[in-house]
């Protein structure tokens, strides 16, 4: 069963016999990644130390395998019982604010888990496609790791990847932070408030990297009109210098009376 494909991956449900549990088997051709050896060998030392990252709002990553005949990386990860937070959302139109604030702290969450690993772990490629929902539980992972850039806490590093809609300003410029993934979970939290992917009026991907580079927000972001939740959103968009870190975000008002164990929430 063919859960999603993209230009790069594919992904299906699979059974793992020996634990007994279904998961994710993810196929990344590397022929359209790259042909570089080097290169995939890099991607394929930061898919190895994905193997590492053990946090329950991040999904996790059991085995990794090159299949030299096809040329294909893969993997094979925990599978989410309600499939993305985009699909997710869209089947359950009507949600309360707390429904969504209890699921954007869990991705800051695994955020912060990433950002303050070493070494740090960037996503690069955050929005709601990529966020995965347990929806009998409520628990909220973040997924798609695979091609999340690894790099030591002083270097910035260096290459663009990503959902043109959801990519900070600075990603455009190749020379950025973790700060990157504060940036595309504000537009994460747009999207979930306002059931309307960013940047939606653009018709296409120059429009919006002329919006985003030139700083105007999307559209969307004036349909919001919760000025707590629209405020709380701007400061993820800030400038880079400017931009609160995960562990700051935590700790921002927006989350107070918002529980923090999400298992005895139920």
């Amino acid at each position: 069963e063919l859960l999603g494909s993209g230009a790069v991956k594919k992904v299906y449900r699979a059974f793992d016999q020996e634990e007994g549990i279904e998961v994710a088997w993810n196929q990344v051709k590397l022929r359209t990644f790259c042909d570089d050896p080097a290169m995939i060998e890099r991607l394929f030392s930061e898919v190895r130390l994905l193997k590492t990252l053990a946090n329950k709002n991040i999904i996790s990553l059991h085995y990794v395998w090159r299949d030299e005949d096809r040329n294909t990386l893969n993997f094979i990860t925990e599978v989410c019982t309600s499939g993305n937070l985009r699909e997710y959302r869209k089947k359950h139109r009507h949600v309360s604010v707390k429904a969504l604030k209890k699921w954007s702290k869990q991705i800051l969450k695994g955020l912060n888990y990433l950002h303050t690993h070493e070494p740090c772990v960037i996503h690069r490629d955050l929005n709601c496609s990529n966020v995965f929902v347990n929806g009998n539980t409520g628990q909220v992972k973040i997924g798609d790791l695979g091609v999340a850039a690894i790099v030591g806490k002083s270097h910035s590093a260096h290459s663009m990847l990503g959902t043109p809609e959801f990519m900070a300003p600075e990603l455009y410029d190749e020379d950025y932070t973790e700060l990157v993934d504060i940036y595309s979970f504000g537009m994460c939290v747009l999207e979930m408030v306002t059931l309307e992917i960013p940047y939606s009026e653009c018709d296409n991907v120059a429009k919006i990297y002329k919006k985003v580079s030139s700083g105007q927000r999307p559209d969307a972001l004036n349909k919001i009109k919760d000025p707590e939740v629209k405020e709380f959103i701007e400061r993820c968009l800030a400038q880079p210098r400017a931009r609160p870190s995960a562990a700051e975000l935590l700790k921002d008002p927006f989350f107070d009376g918002i529980e923090d164990d999400d298992e005895n929430d139920l």
